[in-house]
């Protein structure tokens, strides 16, 4: 009995030590965080509540809000990002299945492929869209020399549905590739039964793939949302002049425009519009899973 009393000081003691030994392991990384990440976003924060003018209001925010360019591309942006993650999670679950599942020569090198394709940049894929449909590009270039006509009809890439296309093009190999890893972990023995109860390959897909891979859709579907709210290099290298979304807005505002404090409040919005469209999209994707 006393020998247990004893010890209850001394397991108190070691995870006493144990809690102040962690916190000591996690201050450096929790710095470097701090001197890299938060500071820089403390100094566009304090950018931003700073007009030209000098001292600290709300005067900046007012002025961004009240524009119509600010509400149009904050508008883009969303139903871009939103459009191109729907169209990268339909295609990309698709694609995933023919690899993962139907055998054809070369699955295993369209797999090794893709883990190439996300080391590209997106500027290269929108290059490649733009040689192919680009007004001067190989599609207009045969319609031009077979009609005679003065422009061939593809005229779409500079448009915000040329914009979609090339996102959706460029991200769906990030919904592809977690899913091709859950598909791996399938049982193939429940597909077999399911086969051999008289299931179709769609109703297989539905009811027994898709809810193994819910959670890799919901992993890809957040990256690609967060990538595709913060794009820059797509839609200015598609040369849509009429596209404007909040990362292109912040350029013009602090390189053409020279209004730092204004480009700082959309930078905070479009911080702010990743971080809740970020949240809302994990706890859709939380209560599908459940």
């Amino acid at each position: 009995m006393a020998s247990a009393t004893l010890a209850a000081p001394r397991q108190s003691a070691t995870k006493s030590r144990t809690r102040s030994s962690g916190w000591i392991w996690a201050l450096p990384p929790v710095a470097a965080l701090a001197v890299v990440f938060l500071y820089p976003l403390f100094l566009v924060v304090q950018q931003s509540l700073t007009p030209d003018t000098g001292g600290t209001s709300l005067k900046p925010y007012a002025d961004v809000f009240a524009s119509s360019a600010f509400r149009e591309a904050l508008g883009t942006t969303v139903w871009l990002a939103v459009g191109s993650t729907v169209g990268c999670l339909v295609l990309g679950f698709a694609l995933a299945l023919i690899v993962a599942f139907v055998p054809f020569p070369g699955a295993k090198a369209v797999a090794r492929f893709i883990d190439v394709f996300l080391s590209f940049p997106s500027f290269l894929i929108t290059l490649a869209l733009l040689f192919v449909y680009g007004q001067v590009g190989m599609a207009n270039g045969l319609w031009t020399d077979a009609t005679g006509a003065a422009s061939g009809p593809f005229q779409f890439l500079a448009t915000p549905w040329g914009v979609l296309l090339a996102e959706i093009t460029y991200f769906t190999p990030f919904v592809m590739r977690p899913l091709l890893a859950a598909f791996s972990q399938v049982d193939t023995g429940q597909l077999e039964v399911a086969a051999s109860l008289g299931a179709r390959p769609a109703r297989i897909a539905a009811q027994v793939i898709l809810p193994e891979a819910l959670p890799a859709l919901a992993a890809g579907g957040s990256l690609v949302l967060v990538l595709c709210l913060n794009e820059f290099g797509i839609v200015l290298f598609t040369g849509a002049k009429g596209v404007t979304t909040l990362p292109t807005l912040v350029y013009s505002k602090a390189i053409l425009e020279s209004d730092y404090p204004g480009a700082c409040v959309v930078a905070v919005v479009n911080v702010l519009v990743s971080v809740s469209l970020y949240g809302l999209y994990r706890v859709v994707s939380r209560r599908a899973r459940s």
